[in-house]
């Protein structure tokens, strides 16, 4: 196995180029224990840990540029008010050890269904920066997942950084596991409401062979929150409507049985999750005052 240290982004995507088969490692998590498991045997692994970029991220107006390499940790300590759906998602990933190692790079690098990070950047609408010798360009996140454990980067390529809007409203993220840590979800449901633009985001994931939205429940809930004036008003939802909501995002599933769990379960697991991170996003929005200015924003415009 030939070992592979850029030392700049440059000389990273001519590698990749010279060697499209190269496996990118920055914190290694997943594809380490492939090896040591002997699961995987790459020819060739480039390490990226010399390439500082990777690990720095840059909050704008309107947006969040985060490296493909900041660790979960930082995620965690440094950008929970703009991204507090990822931060809450990085806060179930493994072991602080892991935390401090792995990033978002990797979970969308390896494409697994379980991946913690992939309800988050779903239900954010994010962006993931890819580039090659022949450029640059950015993947929609709702485009980036094409199959079981693969994406849609192109062999000479690699993810350089993810592009997130800066949270307008609340985020949730809840995972179901065997344990609190150290565990692949049993299913994941993240939650983001958007009232700048009156939408509804979902991710689902662990229960569909690839990283999913429930884009019924989403349609459904918006229309509830616009049609009862809700985004201005703030009030309460009814029980009918959360429970709707649950079933629909239950029926955006098409999990598997597994070592892990049935397909029923997981199908009836996303329904709770989903219930509940409702519940708690519209509480968090009721108590913070986003309905107050989203009111404003209205009569602003007006």
């Amino acid at each position: 196995m030939e070992f592979l240290r850029p030392a700049t982004w440059d000389e990273a995507l001519a590698a990749k180029a010279e060697h499209p088969a190269t496996v990118p490692v920055a914190g290694g998590t997943d594809i380490m224990v492939e090896i040591n498991f002997d699961h995987r045997r790459p020819g060739r692994l480039m390490d990226l840990n010399r390439i500082d970029e990777l690990g720095q991220w840059e909050v704008g107006e309107t947006t969040v540029r985060l490296g493909a390499s900041v660790p979960y940790t930082r995620i965690i300590t440094e950008l929970r008010t703009e991204l507090p759906g990822l931060a809450l998602a990085a806060h179930t990933v493994a072991s602080p050890q892991i935390r401090n190692r792995g990033g978002v790079g990797g979970n969308l690098g390896t494409a697994s269904p379980a991946g913690d990070a992939h309800p988050a950047l779903l239900a954010a609408g994010a962006e993931v920066e890819v580039a090659s010798v022949r450029g640059s360009r950015r993947i929609p996140i709702d485009d980036f997942y094409t199959g079981v454990k693969r994406n849609a980067l192109a062999p000479d390529e690699l993810i350089r950084a993810v592009h997130i809007a800066r949270a307008d409203g609340p985020q949730q993220f809840s995972k179901v596991g065997t344990r609190n840590a150290m565990v692949i979800a049993v299913c994941a449901f993240g939650l983001a409401l958007h009232p700048a633009t009156r939408t509804v985001r979902t991710g689902i994931g662990s229960a569909a062979p690839t990283p999913v939205r429930a884009k019924a429940a989403e349609e459904f809930l918006a229309a509830v929150l616009e049609e009862g004036g809700r985004w201005e008003n703030g009030r309460s939802l009814a029980p009918s409507a959360a429970k709707e909501f649950a079933a629909l995002a239950a029926g955006a599933c098409s999990p598997i049985d597994d070592v892990r769990g049935t397909a029923g379960y997981r199908r009836h697991a996303v329904g709770v999750l989903a219930r509940r991170t409702l519940i708690w996003a519209w509480e968090e929005y009721r108590a913070t005052g986003s309905a107050r200015r989203a009111a404003e924003g209205t009569e602003g415009a007006a």
